[in-house]
Parts: C-alpha cells; structure tokens; sequence
C-alpha cells in the first residue's frame, strides 16, 4: 500500500472499533502476565539468584513503533553478575521469553539453552528487540568468540501461543518452570 503523505487516512481515524479492540486485547494480555507472575515461587527464583529483586510488570505504547508488555522476574540487570528472565508481550511481533546473565554470572554463557530452542542475542545491548527479533541478530550455534567478546550473555525463544488464555498461561507457565528448572541445575 503507497502512502500520500499529504492525504490523512480519516477512515481509520474514525474507526470507533479498533482502539477499544486493542484495548481491549492489551487488557487480557495484561491479565495473563499478572497471573503467571502471580503463580511463580519466589522461593525458586531466590535459589537460582539471591539478589532477587521480584517480579514486575509494565508496559510501552512505542517500541519500534508498537505497544509492548514485559514481565520481568529476578530483576537484577547488572551486566557483570545479573540475571534476569524477561517476557516481551511485542503487539504485531508476538511473545517471546529472554533470559539475561550477567558476564562474569555463574551461569553465563549458559550454553545448556541451545538444545532448548533458544537463540543467543549478538546485540550490542540487551534491549535491541528490533535487532535481535527483527533483523535476526542471534544465533543457535554462537561461536566461542562470541561469548568472550561479549559484555553480557543473553538468549531468546519465541514462544507460540493459540488463541485460548488457559492455553496461553499454561505455555508460558512450562515454558518457565523449564527455564527455572535449567537454571537450578
């Protein structure tokens, strides 16, 4: 579709259905996130990483252009020791589950994630979601190099959802309890 940059799409405009339609989808997205959030033991996340700093939910209206939810669990983002686990809700992109380990964490480079499906991020920072998601700057097979150039150590996985809430929380809810599980070894 061209666009005229002086032409104003005033169909759109007055489309009374498509604003309350999004709404009204960010709202049961933020539903589910809050219950999955609601539903992990901290206890857990304190035995993979003491520094925990709990779980937290917010919310975006323009990466890259679109509305954007995360969920985030752990909460410690220092580049040297952290380790988070992120749930990126990307409106027209879709959900995906990051996990984020500090360079000198015990964890890193956590090269146990490749048998699991899950792509290491080669960005120069940890939040280039346009780059790593849309211009496939990752990898399943990183190269040794990588993680000693690297400054942090993060990996992503998408994950695919059907249409159904039930359904959708308990893929995500497997989909950390083998995360967590991993991480716990």
């Amino acid at each position: 579709m061209t666009e005229n940059n002086n032409v104003l799409d005033l169909e759109l405009w007055l489309d009374t259905e498509i604003i309350p339609r999004q709404n009204m989808l960010k709202a049961k997205f933020w539903d589910i996130l809050a219950e999955v959030g609601n539903s992990i033991d901290s206890a857990n996340l304190i035995k993979i990483h003491p520094a925990n700093r709990g779980i937290k939910l917010s919310k975006g209206n323009d990466l890259s252009g679109y509305p954007y939810q995360v969920l985030d669990l752990i909460r410690d983002f220092d580049l040297s020791t952290g380790l988070n686990i992120r749930l990126l809700n990307w409106f027209g992109h879709g959900l995906f589950m990051f996990v984020l380990l500090g360079k000198n964490h015990p964890k890193a480079p956590f090269q146990q994630l490749c048998g699991h499906s899950w792509a290491f991020d080669q960005s120069h920072t940890p939040w280039e979601y346009h780059e790593i998601l849309l211009n496939s700057n990752s990898t399943n097979f990183p190269p040794s190099d990588w993680f000693e150039k690297s400054t942090f150590c993060q990996w992503h996985k998408p994950i695919r959802i059907s249409g159904d809430v039930i359904m959708i929380k308990a893929k995500i809810l497997d989909e950390l309890k083998k995360l967590i599980s991993l991480l716990s070894e």
